[in-house]
This record gives C-alpha cells, structure tokens and sequence, in this order.
C-alpha cells in the first residue's frame, strides 16, 4: 500500500539559517533567499491544513539547536505558518517522553534539521516517537521534511561516514540503518558542492538494488505515494541507478584499494523533473 504522506528531503545549504544576517527586519526581502522563499514555501502548501499546519522543528541533529531552530520558526511565520513550534529533543529519554509523543501525535509536519545523522537514529530509533511517525506517513496526510541530515536519515539505509576524496576505495564508506520511510533508496546531501558522487557509487554498487540519491544544496525532491520524485530548488539532483551494473571488482579487491563499475547509469535533474520509482523512467519538464 502506498503511503499517504510526502517526504520532502533537502541536500542542505544553510547551518544557522539565512535569517541570521543583520538587518534582517529592514532588508527581508534581500535577506529571504530561494531556500525559505521555494521550498519552505512549499512544505507549507503540501501540508494538510497549509498555513493553519501544526509544524515542528526538530533540531536533535544540530550542534546549535537553539539558534538553528529560532531561525526555521522564524522564516516559516515569515511565510504564513500560523502554528509552528520547536521540539529540542537532545537525549533519548526526551523522545521516549510522553509529552515528545504526544506533540508529534498533533503535527502535520516534521522538519527535521542538519547536522549529524547519527544522532538523530540513535537518539529517535525505536521509540514510540519514531514508530508514531512511521505510523503518521503511511496512513495520514502527513509530511516528513528533512534537511542534510534530516534528508540523509530519511531512508532505510543510511551513509554517515566517509571522506569524498577517498569515496570510491573499499570500505570508505559507511553505511548503517536510517530511519526507514523509504526502502531501496540512499541519500546523500550537499552532494555537488562537496564532490561525493564517489560516496554514492560505492553505496550502490555494494547492493545495485539500491536507488542512490545525491541532492545539491538549495535543492530538495517531493515524494509523493512513495513513488514520484519531483526535484525542487535551484541546484541539481544526481540520480545513481545500479541495476545495470554489468561488473564490478569490489569483491575482490583488498580494503582501501580502488573499485572499478561497469554500466553505471547516472541521471541529472533539475527544478520541476519528475522521477518514477517503480518504472524508472525520468520526465524532463523543460523550459
């Protein structure tokens, strides 16, 4: 069955927000770049109640929660967000909570934040918390929006190691369990501008099952019926296809030596494309 929620992953652009900028009340416009403008903008049309949405930001994967998200709250009431609020959840006794579950029992959107990954599967794994949003994607109108680490934990497989220089020697790459809202896809963010096509080859070579996903900064893709991939934003998203991987060396050479693939398809969108996941045909907008 087809989940009734949206997934809205984003490759990552800002750490702080760009509401950080001085002057900010006076120079709004100059000062709400495409990130706020398009995509958050979006997040807000395709939630259920649009502006009157119950939103959270959830900021377990930041370093700065506090700042990271005062700046999210802020730019979603800039663009019309009547009911948005902050949930800090730092240790796992937080979100094992029964306040935590019971906030995002009532939200329509998840916004989850950047940073590291792996804090936000090991702190949210498995508690109710995590099950109730599971359990709100595939039976409600519900959307889980995520960004460079929120987009990254997304999936059911999770890269959150690896440098990009040395991505495509063996074992660089470490890959654990995500948080499960989408299967046989790997995602991986700020995906241009750091240079980690290598990471997301080594990703799909090891199980070709695997759809690979590099998503650019100021760049996002709306899922909808865990199906269609629609790219948003101003950058590029890079599709790696494995499953027509003709060969490949991996299993036989040594740890840290160079892998080779052959018959690995890459495809590039950008704003407006349109992916399917289950026939794997790319729909090119145009101009």
């Amino acid at each position: 069955m087809s989940p009734k929620g949206k997934l809205m992953i984003i490759g990552g652009a800002i750490d702080k927000g760009s509401f950080t900028e001085t002057g900010f009340e006076k120079q709004v416009e100059k000062n709400l770049n495409f990130f706020e403008a398009g995509i958050l903008k979006r997040i807000i049309n395709e939630s259920k109640l649009k502006e009157d949405s119950q939103i959270e930001i959830i900021t377990t994967a930041s370093k700065v929660p506090h700042e990271v998200g005062e700046e999210y709250a802020k730019a979603f009431n800039y663009l019309g967000a009547k009911n948005v609020e902050v949930l800090h959840i730092e240790k796992r006794e937080q979100a094992l909570s029964q306040q935590t579950f019971d906030r995002i029992q009532k939200a329509d959107v998840v916004m989850f934040t950047g940073g590291d990954q792996l804090r936000l599967t090991s702190i949210l794994g498995g508690t109710p918390m995590h099950d109730l949003i599971l359990k709100k994607y595939e039976t409600e109108e519900f959307v889980y929006a995520g960004t460079s680490a929120g987009a990254a934990a997304a999936s059911q497989s999770m890269i959150y190691q690896g440098s990009s220089s040395e991505a495509l020697l063996k074992g660089e790459i470490k890959i654990t369990s995500g948080l499960g809202l989408i299967d046989d896809v790997v995602i991986d963010t700020h995906f241009v501008q750091r240079g980690r096509i290598g990471r997301l080859f080594q990703a799909v070579v090891s199980n070709p099952k695997t759809l690979g996903i590099g998503l650019g900064e100021d760049t996002g893709l709306l899922i909808t019926n865990g199906e269609k991939m629609e790219a948003l934003g101003s950058g590029l998203v890079i599709l790696v296809d494995g499953r027509n991987i003709a060969d490949t060396n991996l299993t036989q050479v040594e740890l840290g030596k160079p892998i080779s693939i052959k018959n690995l398809v890459v495809h590039v969108m950008s704003q407006r494309d349109v992916y399917d996941l289950n026939t794997h045909d790319l729909i090119i907008h145009g101009v």
